[in-house]
């Protein structure tokens, strides 16, 4: 069955700003969605308050309405738009599922004629109402554990009296695991019950008996309107039941199942999603196995639309679900639709995987002071990363080596746990390192059996770590010279960095590196294929991993790489890893645009990034992807295949900066501001000489690298002392202390965490205002994109800040300050492309608190609130095709435009929710004002006061 032909136009609902739970693979998955439906000349209408995102770039839709997701701006654009024909729910995670519920119970959807697509609302309402959904299952014949429903407190006391402990409490309609919990003991009951309760939008609980050490297992399918089903992938969790899926480490396809017990599975799937309901799209289902040769599986729960783990299958087969599952709304089926990595066979295939993806989530808790640090139902990850290899051993290894979190990968890199309480603690206590304990427990010589029997991850997953720790013990016995090649071979083939051979052998990462390159032992490129090579691909989307050579029948000896390298001029953009807070998706926004206005100027472009929720790792974003750790060795063998004309590093956020020493060190061009002006504006130090010899005004200030300096130059400036480490994205470390206790706790604590940093000190300007200014800059003219106030004073971390464009109480001597400030720094510095400056005003004098001469956090808000493609234009003055003069700007904004930070404090009930120099929102949200009459900006500016001392 062709397109729905009644189908023109279509609202599509965003996820709004970034939380733990529901991050950018919404983004991801409705960006994809919007391409999907233009291509069939459908109008495209997209709601969503997340300026940060791809998504809401005006290129995506033919119309973006940057506001509040709630039913009175849904009224909004259907009475602006009264030819909107359907809307199509299910890209934007639970927040657009919630709307498009309530908009159905308003009556919203009958009233302008719209039709809802993609899924069926009854579906949405059994998945979510635990105790309708669980006879549901029981009808149809498949097992769930004992469950029952509270709706008060009493009821919930009854269940847990009939069901005995250990028990689980789930929050209805909710997303992340909110409000869920394991109960162990009896006595924690009664808070944990009462806090499911609240946080569930309709005050209900699901509780089951707990099935702790069942293995868990997702399968993502697609259906269409004619009921033909494919099974997308099957994903394993390492860590068994009771982590919440989006805080485990997942493998797919699934490496401990039998293959009887899996067509048992794929089969109670297809039967449960034709169960729920008619509808065409995308569904996730969650299985529990139990550990015995039984292989009991029961259902955990189903979600007909597209999840997080969406993104994730897609990106480890190949198969865009979203673009399919937008395709199959409107009323395609399957075996019309071409797949889109062939071309030349039907989306009516299920894919098949000749390599291993291992996902592991990436945490935060350093942000959120006093946090319990420990895995369990409610999820606590910011962002992950995704490895691939030829074997689960190579795709472990660099997806820890993907985190981004000063580790090698596993073991071998002096920086394990060496005390056994410690070990047993982390285990019997999932901690978020747990992936790395494992290791040193091996490693300390714990049995596996007690690994397995505190953890209960399967046997299998235990030895291929104790296959690891052997190697390395073997290699340990040799020196650089006397290391075999089939050593150092088996070692990269399963996934050890060079620089965690060199700490086995005591020698230098760049020795390991010449002698592998000696004997020929490089990486090789393989193609991310969907089918497992069995038609040829079409996409440019790879892996890297080590063959041993092979001999053709000519005799020629040969390793086979499925990378050409064309003639084409050619540019790499370094992505941004995972997202964390201080480092979120706008720097996502930042490497698309920077591939899309390179290609513009004709040259191909390649992307090297990890992180399987953005739109930067799309198959067809850049002229070639290389999933791969944005990690040196991995990065340096890139370049030194493909040969480019240069990298550009100042859109990937700290990420790619921290590697432009290295890029430049090694005599690789990079593209833009050079390397030194970029470190120049890291090192505080020298940055404020910098500021000294143009007489720009900077507060007091003075540097330290021990704790007795940090003492001398606090007799010398006066408290409160703000004190910065170098080198820092988000904040980090950074404090504001008052006395001379405070300061020596805090840079001892600094130095032990960050060691060898410099420390800059400086006067914190107590009820200053702040500022920041973003400028695009060709070396010789400077264009200034946009000055924010902040809202709050001086001293909240910028991220943390509401920023309102144009600022609306700086009088003219301050802003002219402001721009002749900024146009020194970024001649000063030799910027070429973006900067960003921030500010304290204080007595209308102006004073440099920072320079960062990269794409910035804000750079995406300002480019959505004036309509202008900033990033694009700095990326063609990077690459040197275009000078600031050459365009021709005209901003366009009405009224004011303010940056709202988002908190996740909710999945962290005992935390210090209080604001400081450290970022701690999660994402952000948009919001359009008239005027400062506004009720909304009345009631922020009001709020300032609280954080003002004095």
């Amino acid at each position: 069955m062709p397109k729905d032909q009644k189908l023109k136009s279509i609202l599509i609902i965003g996820s709004g700003p970034i939380i733990i739970g529901q991050a950018c693979e919404f983004d991801y998955s409705g960006s994809q969605a919007l391409r999907s439906l233009r291509e069939d000349g459908i109008e495209t209408i997209l709601i969503n308050s997340n300026p940060a995102t791809i998504m809401t770039d005006p290129s995506m839709a033919d119309h973006v309405y940057l506001k509040p997701l709630n039913t009175k701006s849904i009224i909004e654009i259907l009475k602006k738009h009264p030819n909107i024909d359907a809307v199509l729910p299910t890209m934007g995670g639970q927040t657009a599922l919630n709307l498009c519920i309530e908009a159905d119970e308003k009556g919203i959807w009958e009233d302008f004629d719209v039709e809802i697509i993609g899924v069926d609302i009854d579906a949405i309402n059994i998945t979510e109402d635990r105790e309708k959904f669980r006879e549901l299952m029981l009808q149809i014949g498949v097992g769930m554990a004992p469950q029952a429903t509270a709706g008060s407190y009493l009821k919930g006391k009854e269940i847990a009296q009939e069901f005995g402990f250990p028990l689980v409490i789930r929050a209805s309609y909710t997303l992340g695991g909110a409000g869920a919990s394991f109960v162990y003991k009896e006595e924690d009951f009664d808070e944990l019950l009462t806090r499911g309760l609240e946080t569930s939008p309709i005050h209900e609980v699901m509780i089951d008996k707990a099935l702790i050490g069942w293995k868990e297992y997702e399968l993502e399918l697609l259906r269409d309107a004619n009921d033909n089903v494919v099974i997308i992938c099957a994903i394993e969790n390492m860590d068994p039941m009771g982590i919440h899926t989006g805080d485990s480490i997942t493998v797919a396809p699934a490496m401990t199942l039998s293959d009887k017990t899996y067509q048992k599975m794929r089969d109670m799937a297809i039967h449960m999603m034709r169960s729920i309901g008619e509808f065409a799209g995308g569904c996730n289902v969650q299985f529990a196995v139990s550990p015995d040769e039984n292989e009991d599986i029961i259902a955990i729960e189903i979600n007909p639309r597209v999840s997080r783990s969406s993104a994730l299958a897609s990106k480890a087969t190949g198969y865009p679900i979203a673009k399919i599952a937008a395709k199959l709304a409107i009323g395609y089926t399957l075996d019309e639709l071409d797949n889109q990595i062939t071309k030349s066979t039907s989306a009516l295939f299920e894919p098949t995987l000749d390599y291993v993806i291992v996902k592991i989530p990436r945490w935060n808790f350093d942000k959120f002071e006093g946090s319990d640090r420990t895995l369990g139902l409610q999820m606590k990850a910011v962002g992950e990363v995704m490895g691939i290899g030829r074997s689960f051993q190579e795709a472990l290894h660099k997806a820890t080596q993907s985190l981004e979190i000063k580790r090698n990968g596993l073991g071998a890199d002096g920086k394990g746990y060496k005390n056994y309480d410690q070990i047993i603690e982390k285990l019997t206590y999932a901690s978020w390192d747990r992936v790395f304990v494992i290791y040193d427990a091996i490693q300390m010589g714990i049995p596996l059996s007690r690994i397995h029997e505190i953890t209960k991850i399967d046997m299998w997953f235990l030895k291929q770590y104790e296959e690891l720790h052997l190697l390395e013990k073997e290699i340990s016995t040799y020196t650089i010279q006397s290391l075999t090649k089939d050593l150092i071979l088996e070692a990269k083939q399963k996934g050890f960095a060079d620089r965690q051979i060199a700490h086995m052998v005591g020698c230098y990462e760049s020795e390991v590196y010449n002698k592998r390159d000696e004997l020929g032992i490089n990486r090789v490129y393989k193609l991310v294929d969907t089918c497992a090579a069995e038609f040829k691909a079409q996409t440019p989307y790879f892996y890297s991993t080590f063959e041993a050579e092979t001999q053709t029948p000519e005799g020629e000896v040969i390793v086979a790489n499925e990378s050409v390298v064309t003639d084409r001029k050619k540019i790499v953009v370094l992505g941004s890893g995972p997202n964390r807070i201080g480092q979120g998706i706008e720097f996502d926004y930042c490497c698309v645009h920077g591939v899309l206005a390179s290609a513009e100027c004709g040259y191909e472009t390649i992307m090297i990034n990890c992180n399987p929720e953005t739109v930067s790792t799309d198959f067809d974003t850049a002229d070639k992807l290389y999933f791969e750790p944005v990690f040196w060795e991995h990065i340096y063998d890139i370049i030194r295949h493909e040969k480019p004309e240069g990298v550009i590093v100042q859109l990937g956020g700290q990420t790619a900066l921290k590697l432009a020493e290295k890029l430049d060190r090694y005599g690789i061009n990079i593209i833009g501001t050079s390397y030194k002006s970029l470190d120049l504006a890291e090192d505080r130090g020298s940055f404020s000489t910098l500021l000294k010899e143009n007489n720009i005004p900077y507060p007091e200030f003075d540097t330290a690298e021990t704790a007795d300096e940090a003492l001398a130059v606090a007799d010398r400036l006066d408290f409160p002392i703000l004190v910065r480490p170098s080198y820092v994205l988000g904040g980090q470390g950074m404090k504001i202390v008052i006395n001379k206790q405070e300061l020596e706790e805090h840079v001892v604590d600094l130095l032990r965490k960050i060691p060898n940093n410099k420390l800059l000190l400086d006067h914190y300007l107590d009820g200053a205002i702040e500022a920041e200014a973003d400028a695009i800059c060709d070396g010789e003219n400077v264009y200034i994109i946009g000055i924010m106030e902040h809202i709050e004073p001086c001293g909240i971390h910028s991220g943390d800040s509401n920023a309102t464009l144009p600022p609306f109480n700086l009088g003219e001597f301050v802003m002219q300050q402001i721009k002749d400030h900024t146009h020194k720094i970024a001649l000063a510095l030799n910027t070429v492309g973006l900067i960003n400056i921030q500010f304290a005003i204080k007595d209308d004098t102006v004073y440099i608190i920072e320079a960062n001469p990269r794409a910035s956090r804000t750079v995406p808000f300002i480019a959505k609130a004036y309509g202008e493609p900033y990033v694009n234009y700095a990326t063609k003055v990077m690459l040197g095709e275009k000078k600031v003069t050459d365009f021709d700007f005209k901003p366009h904004l009405e009224g004011y435009a303010i940056k709202q930070p988002v908190f996740s404090f909710n999945k962290f009930p005992n935390v210090n929710k209080k604001l400081g120099p450290e970022m701690k929102s999660t994402g952000e949200s948009i919001l359009f004002i008239d005027d400062l009459k506004d009720d909304q900006f009345y009631d922020l500016y009001a709020r300032r006061k609280m954080y003002l001392s004095k």
